[in-house]
């Protein structure tokens, strides 16, 4: 059967509608999705009345960027009330966090002479800021793109290239994500259920045993084994480590949008599919 339980709407990152991609779920015959927005909820309302029209069961899903002492990284959470006002609180915060962090580097492009209207761009987005929406806005207007190019060196600048020279740039400003106090989340995990699943690991290099073993003992339940982001070796070597620390494995496209241009790949879904017979337990979270 096929799943899908990480991708991302307009209403953090994604460039599609929660209607828009159940209808392209569906059109992959996809039979239970998850949609997991960075830090909102605010889709799963939307998500879930068009999962019904679509007869796809729909999951209630979010994608949280947390912290452990020293250590960062992002986890998957399931099947949580998703009208906890404790859970709201949380993602308000984080979201207000992410606001002030980048309409401080907006502040520091427009006096370096970018065309920008930094409330503007910022009223734009109600939930998660999107960074790569927001590099968008700023290359749109010709004098941008013009400025942009000339300071690159590049004719046709990838958004990952902008993102670097304008937003990880010690001299303009160090966007860092809105993380959350893991800690934090698996005590209110007690309070509104769910399943918590460190998200693909393998794209951040954090599949060492003493940190799994680490997350196992704070009461995580999973790991994301299935993900365009993995290689073959940390698919093999997650569920090895899933069957010694009884994890359950979940499978995500990372779906955001169509990528657009000449180029014969558009999506994932074209050379990715998750199938649900792969994921040890996968059935404690689809059910």
């Amino acid at each position: 059967m096929f799943i899908d339980l990480q991708f991302h709407s307009t209403y953090s990152d994604g460039y599609l509608t929660p209607t828009q991609l159940v209808k392209f779920m569906a059109r992959q015959r996809v039979r239970v999705a998850s949609l997991t927005d960075h830090n909102t909820v605010g889709g799963l309302n939307e998500f879930r009345q068009t999962c019904r029209q679509y007869k796809i069961k729909p999951i209630v899903g979010l994608e949280l960027y947390v912290k452990l002492n020293n250590q960062r990284f992002g986890i998957l959470w399931f099947n949580f009330d998703d009208k906890s006002p404790e859970l709201h609180n949380i993602l308000r915060d984080s979201q207000t966090r992410r606001r002030n962090q980048v309409r401080t580097i907006l502040k520091k492009l427009f006096d370096q002479g970018f065309k920008i209207d930094v409330n503007g761009i910022l009223d734009k987005y109600n939930h998660y800021v999107p960074i790569n929406q927001v590099v968008d806005d700023i290359y749109a207007p010709s004098y941008n793109r013009k400025k942009i190019k000339r300071e690159l060196g590049v004719s046709n600048p990838r958004g990952g290239e902008i993102i670097m020279r304008y937003f990880k740039n010690t001299d303009i400003g160090i966007l860092r994500e809105s993380y959350i106090s893991i800690n934090r989340i698996l005590k209110l995990r007690k309070k509104i259920g769910g399943q918590i699943i460190l998200n693909h690991p393998g794209k951040h290099h954090q599949l060492k045993r003493d940190f799994l073993e680490k997350l196992k003992k704070l009461g995580f339940d999973g790991i994301e084994l299935l993900s365009p982001h993995h290689s073959i070796a940390a698919v093999m070597y997650i569920q090895f480590i899933s069957r010694e620390l009884d994890f359950i494995n979940t499978g995500g496209s990372d779906f955001h949008r169509f990528e657009g241009g000449p180029f014969t790949i558009q999506n994932s879904w074209q050379y990715f599919k998750i199938d649900s017979r792969y994921l040890r337990k996968a059935y404690k979270v689809i059910g």
